[in-house]
């Protein structure tokens, strides 16, 4: 599944050591400098275990979104 969320750059190094990814996630700058977003391909098994800790770690605004395909 894939992920998309907003981290305020003070938490950022937080929420990427809990994030697992196929390389490394996508982090953009939004228009507000405190926030980034943050966008990651996960396995779907992880999702329920991990929403808890993103948001434990700063994370706001989580969307998770199905994938038809991936490919390497």
């Amino acid at each position: 599944v894939g992920l998309k969320m907003n981290v305020p750059r003070r938490k950022l190094q937080t929420v990427l050591a809990v994030l697992p990814a196929i390389t490394s996630p996508t982090v953009s700058n939004l228009t507000d400098d405190n926030y980034v977003a943050l966008e990651t391909i996960i396995d779907e098994a992880l999702v329920k275990r991990l929403i808890p800790e993103l948001k434990r770690a700063g994370a706001v605004g989580i969307i998770e979104y199905p994938l038809n395909k991936i490919i390497y």
